[in-house]
């Protein structure tokens, strides 16, 4: 019975109904789909939806133990293009990629997966072992050098690459394809991304244009979603030439180890080959060939 004078207190829904609405939610869509400004579920993303159904929220840390008792923990997000075309990808595994396969097998040649990527003196891609509270510490170069890589690999584990310290354009990836037609024994076929300088028109007149008339060479465009297996050793090669900079001690030594980066990986056939056992790149692996 409630005493005169007095007013009922509003009655909130149940935690645990609310925790267990706030889950399903959160399972089932992303918080952009719920009007919620963030890109990935965060405590304040789920603060913010258990706001839009009840008056009084949850506190910051009561999210955060619900978040832990439902076995949700911070992990990084998968990249997804918003500009990816499942047709195009679907086109790309059923078509166009065996029609290239098929065309390399009879014509004895190679299949090449390119890639560009940055080295800077700076960066930091490898990791040590330490006790529990205690970081730790790297002695970078102050100067800051860097260098670009254009590299290819194949799925049998060869690795072919350039390094440079220019602007990467159309006129330096040309004088790549050079001297990748020029140190090989077979056809290339090579496979890169939409980067725009691949598919400048001084590129294609060294292709010999989209029907790939150069006798040497065949330059085919992989659609994104499918991934460019080379993106592995730019991380292997970053990772090594972090730590040989550290050992050398000067900044003026990037090319160098980067380039001693490079001649380690490619001693190493079989590492290279395991970057397409990744579920994208599995189809160009060498015991899906026909």
């Amino acid at each position: 019975m409630i005493a005169p004078g007095r007013r009922s207190a509003p009655v909130a829904s149940s935690p645990g109904n609310r925790s267990k609405a706030s889950k399903k939610r959160s399972k089932a869509k992303s918080p952009e789909k719920l009007g919620i400004s963030s890109a990935l579920w965060t405590r304040q993303a789920v603060q913010e939806f258990d706001q839009t159904t009840n008056r009084h929220p949850f506190a910051i840390r009561t999210v955060g133990e619900y978040l832990r008792r439902w076995d949700s923990h911070p992990r990084s997000p998968v990249r997804k293009a918003t500009s990816k075309n499942p047709q195009a990808v679907a086109e790309w595994l059923e078509t166009k990629y065996p029609e290239i396969e098929a065309r390399a097998a009879k014509e004895g040649g190679e299949i090449h997966w390119g890639d560009e990527t940055g080295v800077r003196s700076t960066c930091q891609h490898s990791r040590g072992y330490a006790r529990p509270g205690a970081t730790p510490e790297l002695t970078v170069p102050g100067t800051r050098f860097s260098v670009n890589m254009i590299s290819t690999i194949t799925n049998q584990g060869k690795v072919r690459w350039m390094i440079d310290t220019g602007k990467m354009n159309a006129a330096l990836f040309i004088v790549f394809l050079t001297r990748l037609i020029a140190g090989a024994t077979k056809k290339v076929f090579l496979i890169v991304d939409h980067l725009s300088v691949h598919e400048a028109a001084a590129v294609e007149r060294v292709a010999g244009g989209q029907g790939g008339s150069n006798r040497s060479l065949l330059l085919a465009e992989v659609t994104r979603r499918n991934g460019i297996p080379d993106e592995y050793l730019n991380c292997d090669v970053k990772g090594e030439t972090s730590i040989r900079m550290v050992c050398r001690r000067i900044a003026r030594s990037c090319k160098a180890s980067c380039t001693g980066s490079c001649r380690d990986w490619r001693n190493l056939p079989a590492r290279i080959a395991s970057y397409f056992k990744h579920k994208y790149i599995a189809y160009a692996a060498v015991q899906n060939r026909t």
